[in-house]
């Protein structure tokens, strides 16, 4: 029998795969691919409270955020959003990049954005968005591209805090989970 964790996301009950990772830690595996019903309602959730931030643009990390990405944005009325992609694209030649080191894989990944994205964060209030948040490596090097790129965070948003992440009081989260 495969083993799950019930979380509880404001209201919603999700049970979430208990995978070990290679570390020898075992995650509760979250994942709004394909899973249009629960990525509308957590990024309906989350956009109640990111607006009282007044955000001008959302920034997200590909893949898992995407969606999520999208629909915050779209609840809080921005046409656009932007995306750090994990692999520099050839339209992102002149863009910029950071790298993080990430509990999951363990190994530092790099992230770039584009320079119409950066374009679209110089001078702007941003708000970080996505899935999950564990030890803020991804979140810190996102940050690192905002201000790169001249922006300013002046929020931080996630479904699910994982593990210690949900003692930090400069996040906005829906539920927490633990590392097991």
């Amino acid at each position: 029998m495969k083993k799950v964790y019930t979380v509880d996301i404001c209201g919603r009950k999700e049970d979430l795969p208990v995978i070990p990772l290679p570390s020898c830690v075992n995650i509760c595996f979250f994942n709004l691919h394909g899973n249009v019903e629960l990525t509308e309602y957590c990024a309906e959730k989350l956009a109640e409270r990111i607006v009282p931030y007044s955000p001008d643009v959302v920034i997200t990390a590909e893949s898992k955020g995407l969606q999520l990405a999208h629909c915050i944005a779209r609840n809080i009325g921005q046409n656009y959003y932007a995306v750090a992609r994990k692999s520099k694209k050839l339209y992102m030649q002149d863009g910029i990049s950071v790298d993080a080191k990430t509990i999951t894989t363990g190994e530092v990944q790099h992230l770039y954005l584009s320079a119409h994205d950066v374009e679209l964060l110089n001078g702007k209030r941003v708000a970080i968005v996505d899935d999950v948040i564990s030890t803020g490596a991804a979140n810190a090097a996102l940050e690192q591209l905002v201000e790169k790129a001249g922006g300013k965070v002046v929020c931080r948003a996630f479904v699910l805090a994982e593990g210690e992440a949900k003692e930090r009081a400069d996040i906005e989260y829906l539920a927490a989970i633990p590392l097991l």
